[in-house]
């Protein structure tokens, strides 16, 4: 467990009362008995569904038989590991959105911040552990915790896989955060323990029996392990719920919140929750749990097994020559046995009376069929045909019409990656909240931009942490900004991949991205669903908008050049005219060149004297 407080250990007395104590711990574990009991089927049905998973499930439908043909087909493995790989393939990412204006930037440093937290805590392996429980036991277990200890005790946040074996809630709820109290157990080397916590010397003993485990193939002594418990409860002060820790081994309080100056009235996370996401894949009521693939499917791999036991058993019989020999037959009956012999012994006289081989009895195709349809059963009712794993049934060929099938018929593993989703927007609005109370010093991450360039960030809670809101300069109360999260496949299929770049040539092809046409693409993308839609919705306005833009300048550019050209042609008319009155020599034309007239005509002698005649006659004219 990561609520590591082995260097805080208990708070002196005298500074808050000790409000947990040794009868405190002694009616925990009281409770903590009671909801072992309430959870004991469950504990005998995940125990036996990890042996369905091992394929040693003979084991349990009956013990095991000495040469007996026990055949473990893997029907139910391969489903369970399709159903993992559907999981994989659309592997979550986190977008945080604000609820206000002023929050956008924070959000965009989490969405930035939040996936390096979750690769620094090797997420995809917690996932995938996650994943594969759920589909076993019908319920995966996340645990997002603050570590103090972590970053030579700088502090961070460790989400973790929670065995559902060691986690204990009261019994019938259905909502984890609606149980009263919540244990988590786990064994502990007491050489550990007493090198963290001194004051358990003489007081540890040995944790045999005391936890339901899975069977092992390797024999574990637990003589020098104790039982730790992280105990979570709920408590209310005034319009507040907090949520209060305690860690004890045996009757020990190794820590306890309400013991902690620093804790007592704040209690150990600002957001009040039980730090376990439950990700369940078939809900049941009265229990968080649910139920799994195995669940569902082990009855027909039972009987699929029990069907190919039988086969099997004629086959081998049938294979197998056998004989009738009678007892004083005179047959030498090792020899016979033995086919390396090149004789057989036999006294007295042999006939077939003798000796017979026994004929056994073919089993009717039936007996084939029905165990052909077991396996189509379960296939069927756990969603995993044969399209989904990459066959096809006959006479469909085409590579887009096989993908389409997969598309069409992976509705189940799609609507159990929505309710992963949901868990999934759980860990990271618990990590949202973990930042926000633990994140009081700056952390350097290290992040991609959105063309793939390396980034240093610097984070702090600054920008999170819960500040007074004023009124006309009066305090009226705290806001705490809070975010959204939304959650996309950050992998996507082949089949996907594949969709979504001919839906790219088609827009090409019908001439969506041509910026002439961005009001008439904005119309059509806007009926469209499709991943990244709102980015390139974004990119075609864009384009519409820089056309329009270049128009305008090309416009722009054409009423400029009449003007220059009205120019041109007037000075023409004023260099006939001066030629006329004999202003200017014949043939000699005045200079028409654009911009600053005053500097062309100033850099040619000649052209400066036809000017300052010209300015002299127009002069002469004013005065007259």
């Amino acid at each position: 467990m990561n609520e590591n407080t082995g260097k805080k250990g208990v708070e002196s007395p005298g500074a808050v009362p000790q409000t947990v104590n040794e009868e405190t711990v002694r009616r925990a574990r009281q409770k903590l008995d009671e909801y072992k009991r309430g959870k004991a089927a469950l504990e005998a049905k995940i125990v036996e569904n990890e042996e369905w998973y091992k394929l040693r499930h003979w084991e349990t439908l009956r013990g095991k038989r000495e040469n007996e043909v026990e055949p473990s087909s893997a029907w139910l493995l391969n489903m369970i590991l399709n159903k993992h790989a559907d999981a994989m393939d659309n592997y979550p990412a986190p977008t945080v959105l604000p609820r206000e204006e002023g929050d956008k930037a924070e959000a965009e440093n989490l969405t930035s911040i939040i996936p390096v937290i979750l690769e620094q805590n090797d997420f995809e392996e917690v996932y995938s552990d996650v994943m594969l429980t759920k589909e076993k036991t019908g319920a995966g277990v996340y645990g997002v915790f603050w570590d103090p200890e972590a970053l030579h005790g700088l502090g961070e946040i460790s989400i973790t896989k929670v065995d559902l074996l060691n986690l204990f809630w009261e019994p019938g709820i259905t909502d984890i955060q609606k149980s009263p109290n919540v244990f988590f157990v786990e064994k502990a080397d007491n050489e550990m323990l007493l090198s963290a916590y001194p004051q358990l010397t003489g007081k540890l003993g040995g944790a045999t029996g005391q936890l339901t485990e899975y069977k092992k193939d390797e024999q574990a002594d637990d003589n020098g392990k104790s039982i730790v418990v992280d105990w979570y409860y709920k408590k209310r002060a005034g319009d507040r719920t907090l949520l209060h820790y305690c860690k004890f081994v045996n009757s020990e309080v190794l820590y306890a919140s309400e013991n902690d100056p620093a804790m007592f009235e704040r209690g150990w996370y600002d957001h009040g929750l039980y730090p376990f996401v439950f990700d369940v894949l078939h809900k049941l009521p009265g229990t968080p749990a649910g139920f799994g693939y195995i669940d569902i499917a082990k009855n027909p791999q039972e009987y699929i097994d029990r069907a190919g036991q039988g086969i099997l058993q004629n086959l081998l019989a049938n294979t197998r020559p056998r004989h009738f020999i009678k007892n004083n037959g005179g047959v030498n009956e090792e020899e016979y046995a033995d086919l390396k012999k090149d004789f057989v012994h036999v006294s007295g006289q042999l006939s077939d009376d003798n000796i017979r081989p026994i004929i056994g009895k073919p089993l009717s195709a039936v007996y084939v069929q029905v165990l052909q349809n077991k396996i189509d059963e379960l296939k069927e009712t756990t969603g995993n045909r044969d399209v989904n794993t990459g066959g096809h049934t006959a006479g469909v060929t085409a590579a887009s019409a096989i993908a389409a099938m997969q598309e069409a018929g992976g509705k189940l593993s799609r609507d159990a990656s929505r309710g992963s989703y949901r868990a999934y927007r759980l860990v990271i609005l618990l990590v949202i909240e973990l930042i926000r109370q633990f994140y009081s010093m700056p952390r350097q991450f290290r992040i991609l931009g959105q063309n793939g360039e390396m980034q240093f960030s610097q984070y702090d809670n600054a920008g999170i942490r819960p500040r007074m809101q004023q009124l006309y300069d009066v305090e009226i109360g705290e806001k705490i900004p809070l975010f959204d999260v939304q959650v996309s496949a950050q992998r996507a299929t082949a089949y996907s991949k594949m969709s979504q770049n001919e839906m790219s040539l088609q827009l090409y092809r019908e001439g969506l991205f041509n910026p002439a046409m961005a009001d008439q693409a904005l119309l059509c993308i806007d009926m469209m669903d499709f991943d990244r839609k709102q980015e390139i919705a974004q990119k075609i306005a864009r384009n519409g908008t820089l056309l329009q833009m270049v128009e305008q300048l090309r416009q722009q550019c054409l009423q400029l050049g009449g003007m220059v050209d009205a120019m041109r042609g007037t000075n023409e008319i004023v260099n006939s005219m001066m030629q006329q009155f004999g202003m200017a020599p014949a043939g000699e034309p005045i200079p028409t060149g654009g911009g600053n007239n005053t500097t062309a005509f100033s850099n040619n002698p000649a052209e400066s004297r036809v000017t300052q005649k010209a300015r002299e006659e127009s002069a002469g004219a004013s005065r007259i």
